[in-house]
């Protein structure tokens, strides 16, 4: 028996001193799923989130932490490869329609909140939003709202006025649309003042009609291209995310004087952090939530991807807002107090699959034309 109590006791000895497991002192692994290009990450001399958290985690909580970050280039992707259940995430940041999606297909776990006081700091414009009604599986990380980018040497300033800009036959060859259906038919449906979220195919007829119109003036359909003809001036005019305006401001030749604004009726959105059901440390996901709504990642995030944040000790930091200046500013935070209201009214939503087939079949009509 003294021998197999030496045993015993040795074993433990080895176990606490080369960390093999019998401790629970194991490297923690989390599996994080974002965007590409959508977290501060020590480029540039920036704050790299990722590493910090792991830092942070060791020295709260006595545990080794290496985080996976994989990226996604569309929620489709994102969606198709964790409904497949050949992955397993514990944090994926979906847009809200999306989000709709998988917590109706049960693709999502709901969160506790005890374990992400820094919620307090998401503001209230931007809870109980028809995505997530109850608040129950997201937290907002980031925001924005569409928009249009003129180059103001080649645009006249009196020509820059709401979604007619992308219609007018002065600046055809210069104009450069969404290549995607929802979004091209979006333009057209705001100008008319039409509802986006509409299933009556009468609107989406009148959509294709605008489009048609505008075609013989668009010099190609684009999605990320529309970031190289902006900033060097091959295209005039485009319509994108403000974010994404100053990301093409930065990088625009001399001869590029880009200029952005808001049509009264646009389209908004919110990207959220949420918990799916393949999570293996769901714990450990949340405690990771509360770190991204902390304050020096959640600005240094902000600053990054320079997209809005719906995090008060964000948007409220006088550094933050001397970092940005007061034209970004102004753009990315147009009424914070009103997001829900335009939200709500603007935004797109899930369409069954009936109006989703229909409006592709239109888009091939319009690609065809």
């Amino acid at each position: 028996m003294k021998k197999l109590v030496s045993l015993l006791v040795l074993t433990a000895v080895l176990c606490a001193i080369l960390l093999s497991g019998c401790g629970g002192k194991d490297t923690l692994t989390l599996n994080v799923y974002n965007w590409g290009e959508y977290i501060s990450d020590g480029s540039e001399d920036s704050f790299d989130t990722v590493r910090e958290f792991e830092k942070w985690y060791e020295a709260e909580y006595g545990q080794k932490l290496k985080v996976n970050y994989d990226t996604f280039a569309s929620n489709e992707d994102m969606y198709n490869k964790l409904s497949t259940g050949a992955v397993s995430y514990d944090i994926v940041i979906p847009s809200d329609y999306m989000i709709a999606r998988m917590a109706d297909e049960g693709m999502l776990l709901p969160l506790n909140f005890d374990n992400i006081p820094n919620y307090q700091y998401i503001d209230k414009s931007f809870r109980g939003l028809y995505y997530d009604p109850d608040d129950t599986y997201s937290v907002p990380y980031t925001y924005g709202v569409v928009g249009i980018i003129y180059n103001a040497n080649v645009v006249d300033e009196a020509d820059a006025v709401e979604w007619d800009l992308m219609w007018n036959p002065k600046y055809a060859g210069n104009i450069v649309q969404f290549n995607n259906p929802r979004d091209a038919f979006g333009t057209a449906q705001y100008k008319l003042g039409l509802d986006v979220n509409a299933t009556d195919h009468a609107n989406w007829d009148a959509a294709l009609a605008e489009l048609k119109t505008q075609a013989p003036l668009v010099k190609s359909y684009v999605m990320d291209e529309i970031y190289n003809m902006m900033e060097s001036g091959e295209a005039a005019i485009g319509t994108y995310y403000a974010g994404d305006y100053f990301t093409m401001l930065d990088a625009a030749s001399d001869n590029v004087d880009l200029r952005f604004y808001y049509p009264s009726e646009t389209n908004y959105f919110v990207d959220a952090m949420c918990i799916p059901k393949s999570c293996q440390h769901k714990e450990l996901a949340e405690i990771f939530i509360n770190y991204m709504l902390s304050e020096e990642p959640a600005i240094a995030n902000a600053e990054y991807i320079y997209y809005a944040s719906p995090n008060s000790l964000v948007y409220e930091s006088e550094d933050y807002a001397e970092e940005l200046g007061e034209e970004a500013m102004e753009i990315l935070y147009p009424g914070i107090e009103n997001f829900s209201e335009l939200y709500n009214k603007f935004a797109y939503r899930n369409l069954d699959t009936d109006t989703l087939d229909y409006i592709n079949t239109l888009w091939e009509e319009l690609k065809i034309s």
